[in-house]
């Protein structure tokens, strides 16, 4: 689906957003009957609160919803869009005093509340349309909601549509939008081309392994962008239980997530030569399935003792990663739904990011605020170095003991980046519960923040 603003349309509803301190003056300049009106509704500005106001012969003539107090919005993105449902069907006029930073962040927030997955029912169409508020980058919110939906859909999508072929196919459809180019190593070719553990996890599956390789861009500094694209993960011999199975559909969220911000640069034209790289497969089981206890020898020469074989991101990023450093680019980011651990450590609403790099972090940490898609900085922790190393081998994919699980995974990732700056999102790419913006499923996680941060990150 699209999703964009309403035509300006003069009949429009004003829609007034009261922080919960404002809405004593707003009422002391409105009528006795709005005062009234309001006053038996029980409205007090809390956040998702919204109360139609009728006119002399009934019908609606304005709306108001609450912005809710300091504390409500510290433990709530999107303010606006928790009301949205509860306003009569028709076209809104946002009218407000909050800045235009945040009007432009709450117009986001209402276009994502209007996102429907609707590919294999009928789903409802949205009856609330907003008007873009006077002062925002209106072109921009609807460039970052295209986005958005684009992960959301691919997500979504379950694997028997969106094995690592239709991934393929995908990115080609963005690549023949925005003018960018894309190369596809398969099969046995990826042994051809020195990427062994690509092919090692995805060998046993019935669509090829591949390598997903676009390029955009002429001039500036060079980005790129490692997506891992493991359409569906039964966890191969160290098969998962199945209610670990269950969401493994979104084991190519870090593809996903790449793809979707891709399309924000790509959209905005940004002065950099763009390279997404996704290593896409399937890790299934049969006779050639790869297994523990194998020492698998990566694109760089590395060796890694194979201790689990759901521990397969890892190794398929590992050779993407090789050779997206090869470039040395001006700065490399994975993007991955890599660990559990990951999500024992900060729940499913934060992305956690690694990197060496401070300035990165300060960048994409004020970035997350002013785009409200929350990041947090996780160490690599150079004494864990030990962990990964098992003896028999250069590297263990699966170190025993379950403890620090998605630092030893990004330690194991920077070890394929020698020469290039390089940040690691360990993300969750799905939202367990519906949110105001934020239906049940597949989700951004850390595109926004990454997209407002690049002109800092590469001094654009």
């Amino acid at each position: 689906m699209t999703l964009i603003f309403a035509a300006d349309d003069p009949a429009a509803l004003p829609l007034y957003l009261l922080p919960s301190e404002a809405v004593e003056d707003w009422l002391q300049n409105q009528s006795s009957m709005v005062q009234t009106w309001v006053a038996a509704s029980g409205f007090s500005g809390g956040i998702g609160a919204a109360v139609m106001i009728p006119g002399a012969d009934g019908a609606p003539v304005a709306a108001i919803v609450g912005y809710g107090s300091s504390v409500q919005r510290a433990r709530q993105r999107f303010p606006l869009a928790a009301a949205v449902s509860k306003l009569s069907a028709g076209t809104y006029r946002l009218v407000s005093d909050l800045p235009k930073e945040v009007l432009q962040i709450e117009a986001l927030g209402w276009l994502f509340e209007n996102y429907r997955f609707a590919r294999y029912s009928n789903q409802s169409t949205p009856k609330c349309h907003l008007i873009a508020p006077e002062g925002i980058d209106a072109a921009l919110v609807e460039r970052l909601a295209a986005s958005e939906v684009l992960t959301r859909d691919l997500v979504n999508t379950p694997a028997a549509d969106m094995g690592p072929e239709v991934l393929e196919s995908v990115t080609r459809v963005l690549a023949a939008e925005f003018g960018a180019d894309v190369s596809v190593t398969t099969g046995d070719e990826l042994l051809d081309q020195n990427l062994p553990m690509i092919h090692a996890v995805g060998r046993a599956a019935s669509q090829a392994p591949r390598l997903i390789d676009m390029r955009w861009g002429t001039e500036g500094p060079m980005l790129t962008l490692v997506g891992k694209g493991v359409c569906f993960d039964t966890g191969g011999l160290n098969l998962k239980p199945g209610a670990s199975m269950g969401l493994m559909k979104k084991d190519m969220g870090g593809s996903a997530n790449v793809l979707g911000l891709a399309r924000m640069i790509m959209s905005a034209k940004l002065p950099l030569r763009l390279r997404v790289l996704i290593p896409a497969v399937e890790n299934s089981v049969a006779g050639d399935s790869f297994r523990p206890g194998d020492i698998l020898t990566a694109r760089s020469g590395l060796t890694v003792e194979i201790n689990n074989t759901d521990a397969e991101g890892r190794l398929v990023l590992a050779d993407a990663l090789a050779l997206a450093d090869e470039e040395e680019p001006a700065l490399i980011i994975s993007m991955a739904t890599l660990t559990g651990a990951a999500r024992v450590a900060v729940g499913p609403d934060l992305a956690p990011f690694y990197t060496d790099d401070d300035a990165v972090a300060g960048a994409l940490s004020l970035s997350a605020r002013k785009m409200a898609d929350p990041v947090w900085r996780m160490p690599f922790w150079d004494p864990y170095e030990s962990m990964i190393e098992p003896g028999i081998a250069d590297l263990d994919n699966a170190p025993a003991g379950g403890m620090a699980g998605s630092i030893t995974a990004a330690l194991f990732l920077r070890r394929f980046v020698k020469t290039s700056r390089y940040t690691h999102f360990d993300i969750y790419a799905w939202q367990p519960k519906p949110a105001p913006g934020r239906a049940k499923g597949g989700l951004a996680q850390g595109p926004r923040a990454i997209f407002d941060a690049l002109p800092t990150m590469l001094d654009l």
